[in-house]
């Protein structure tokens, strides 16, 4: 059943802004300039998902090294989780 809290809306204050200065610096890296102002609807989904994909691998090395180095609050701290309720 699917949820019916769900804005899909930031979590965090600035957390929107800061997710899109990361989508357009990792477009940039995969050879997407100016994504910002490129109608997605022209792009293949392969190229769109690559953004996304990138950004995730992105994320997920950043938590992993964190843990690694013991920063877990850094983790912790970055967004708020919902536990599953039981």
């Amino acid at each position: 059943m699917p949820s019916k809290n769900n804005t899909n809306e930031p979590v965090r204050r600035g957390a929107a802004s800061a997710l899109n200065k990361f989508k357009m610096e990792v477009a940039s890296e995969i050879g997407l300039a100016n994504y910002d102002q490129i109608d997605k609807g022209n792009l293949t989904s392969r190229q769109n998902g690559y953004v996304g994909g990138n950004m995730t691998k992105k994320m997920v090395a950043f938590a992993e090294q964190a843990l690694q180095s013991g920063q877990n609050a850094a983790i912790g701290n970055s967004a708020y989780t919902e536990r599953p309720q039981s």
